[in-house]
């Protein structure tokens, strides 16, 4: 029988199963990973990252000459996902583990993605990716979720990941909300979108930084303790809905801990960043 190595890794409680394979002959079919993922009967996660060099797999694409390896991100039901921002961070925690991969201080290390190449670099407290520009969608999506009377206008933002953001009235209604049950989007996005439910904090801004709350459901994967790129679009929205008098600088608490966003001009339109810890958890071995 065949064994697999893997370490187990999270940001902010979001958590995955990470894989190395370089010259991508590793087959990962939808099945197998959705079992890799089942928190019963497998290592458990809410997705799988693989890593692979570029060249290596028809998909692993990179405009970074640079970029020599791929991030390969699947959700925890098998299918495939444009990004994550809290796995690229453990993503590069596990290619220094690995000794695939260096990054000085001070330095920025490219990763491609199936959005494009992202770049990372590392902070006090963990590593920060440029997300590249982000795109605003429409704002006549309304959102049905458990445990919330009213059905909600949503904002869709696009980081590159899709979502759909929600204000809520209150903390009690963000407490009650039942992310069990996929949220219902009328109308649906084609592609699907992860559902963020927003509380600002009072007040909203502390020492020129917003600050707010989050719970998310993650397409393919159900409620989960943080989304990365969720949590940017969360603070675009707010800041979106606050005006231009809010700040580009953002605290955003979701259920596994805080995420940094903040969003600063670039030659090629405004960008935003994500920064947070990256932890990996432990090594081991299964048979497939």
């Amino acid at each position: 029988m065949a064994e697999l190595r893997f370490t187990k890794g999270h940001g902010t409680g979001n958590d995955f199963v990470l894989v190395a394979d370089p010259d991508g002959t590793l087959d990962l079919a939808p099945s197998r990973i959705a079992a890799l993922c089942d928190r019963r009967f497998g290592i458990g996660g809410d997705g799988l990252l693989r890593a692979v060099r570029v060249g290596a797999d028809p998909i692993a694409v990179a405009a970074d000459p640079d970029a020599v390896w791929f991030m390969d991100y699947r959700n925890a039901d098998g299918s495939v996902a444009e990004m994550c921002g809290n796995g690229i961070r453990v993503f590069t925690a596990f290619l220094l583990q690995e000794g695939l991969a260096e990054l000085p201080t001070g330095a920025t290390l490219p990763i491609a993605t199936r959005a494009g190449v992202m770049t990372v670099q590392r902070t006090a407290t963990g590593f920060a990716v440029d997300l590249g520009r982000w795109t605003l969608g429409p704002d006549d999506v309304m959102v049905a979720v458990g445990g919330v009377d009213v059905v909600r206008p949503g904002l869709s933002i696009a980081v590159p990941n899709p979502h759909v953001v929600v204000a809520l009235a209150d903390d009690d209604e963000l407490a009650g909300a039942d992310l069990g049950r996929a949220p219902v989007l009328d109308p649906p996005p084609p592609a699907g979108a992860n559902v963020e439910l927003v509380r600002p904090e009072d007040p909203l801004v502390e020492d020129g930084i917003a600050r707010i709350r989050m719970r998310v459901h993650e397409r393919g994967s159900g409620e989960t303790l943080s989304c990365g790129t969720g949590a940017v679009a969360a603070a675009l929205a707010t800041r979106y809905w606050a005006g231009s008098g809010a700040p580009n600088d953002w605290r955003v608490t979701v259920p596994g801990g805080v995420l940094g966003v903040r969003m600063f001009p670039a030659e090629d339109g405004e960008h935003v960043a994500l920064s947070g810890p990256a932890e990996l958890v432990y090594t081991g071995v299964i048979d497939l």
